[in-house]
């Protein structure tokens, strides 16, 4: 499991905090680890009525980078950095 705190980017707003992102992926094996980040090229893309997205991961799972787009909202870049 891992924990990033998340910032969104709109049109003309600049980068502002959002909320935490915590990521739990298993099916045969960990994709995200009980005690770690997704591994550096790892994928994760979502979609329901809460909302949808796509983040890539760099850095050993430190960071990741992507799009989403929540309820009544239009799509913002959407980033984050692996909480401590």
């Amino acid at each position: 499991m891992a924990t990033y705190e998340t910032e969104i980017h709109t049109g003309g707003g600049g980068w502002q905090p959002d909320e935490p992102l915590t990521l739990s992926i298993a099916n045969r094996s960990d994709v995200v680890p009980v005690d770690g980040a997704p591994p550096t090229g790892a994928t994760v893309t979502w979609s329901s009525d809460q909302g949808n997205g796509s983040v890539t991961f760099f850095d050993e799972g430190s960071r990741f980078e992507g799009t989403a787009q929540f309820p009544g909202e239009g799509p913002v870049g959407y980033r984050g950095t692996l909480a401590n």
